[in-house]
């Protein structure tokens, strides 16, 4: 028998590898993509536009109130008077915009006027 009928395991192995490197590379690059489409913010709004509940679970557990006055300033000994999403480094939105992208809810839309316990002035 001549050697073409016998194709060699070297090129077998070969054009299987690559063709798995090319599954993983595709792979990989979606999940790149979706991540990075999750978190950019859209049109200036921040992530998918949602706008923070106070009654989603992270925001009970920070504290959040869409208005800082309403804070229970108690439970809360932290708040002080001025603090607000507006001012805080983790808002991503414009100045004198009602609403922006918040890093700590994931990009998600967070009141300029409210307030939660990750509260950090910006500097």
């Amino acid at each position: 028998m001549s050697r073409s009928n016998h194709p060699d395991g070297s090129r077998r192995r070969f054009l299987g590898t690559l063709a798995g490197s090319a599954c993983l590379f595709g792979w990989l690059h979606t999940a790149v993509v979706r991540s990075q489409t999750a978190t950019a913010p859209a049109g200036g709004q921040g992530g998918s536009g949602h706008h923070v509940a106070e009654s989603e679970p992270l925001a009970q557990s920070l504290g959040y109130k869409d208005d800082a006055s309403k804070v229970d300033k108690a439970k809360f000994s932290t708040f002080k008077p001025g603090e607000k999403c507006g001012n805080c480094r983790f808002f991503q939105g414009a100045s004198g915009q009602s609403a922006g992208p918040c890093q700590i809810f994931g990009g998600e839309l967070v009141s300029s006027t409210g307030w939660c316990s990750s509260y950090n002035a910006k500097t």
